[in-house]
């Protein structure tokens, strides 16, 4: 069992900056990878950036890379998202996700692959 619980949302200006915690317990966090995810009102979930286990690779979409940076402190059990240059479009609920089953294979960018999810941030920006 792994429970995520994330932080740090709220509302911003565009060309702001947020930065996200996911606070993870349960199993030894050092040996999963860590993924961000939001969703829109009425659009689908969708992947932001991943990080692998040890935070030597990382991954991200196409819509936040240059501005976003995923992290992880292990001995704090924490992973981070700093996202600066905020747009509009960024608004969103953000979440973490805990990839079990990818420990030393490919990141992995579709919400099926996560076993575990917090319940979500609220990320505003205002134009």
């Amino acid at each position: 069992q792994v429970q995520l619980v994330e932080s740090g949302g709220g509302l911003v200006q565009a060309g702001g900056s947020l930065r996200l915690s996911c606070a993870a317990s349960g199993r030894t966090f050092s040996n999963y990878c860590v993924g961000w995810f939001r969703q829109a009102p009425e659009k689908e979930r969708e992947f932001v950036a991943a990080i692998s286990w040890n935070g030597d690779s990382t991954y991200y979409a196409d819509s936040v890379k240059g501005r976003f940076t995923i992290s992880r402190d292990n001995a704090k059990n924490t992973g981070y998202l700093q996202m600066n240059g905020l747009k509009p479009e960024d608004t969103a609920v953000y979440y973490c996700a805990a990839d079990l089953n990818s420990f030393g294979g490919p990141l992995r960018d579709r919400p099926i692959y996560y076993d575990y999810w917090g319940q979500g941030t609220q990320v505003t920006v205002s134009s």
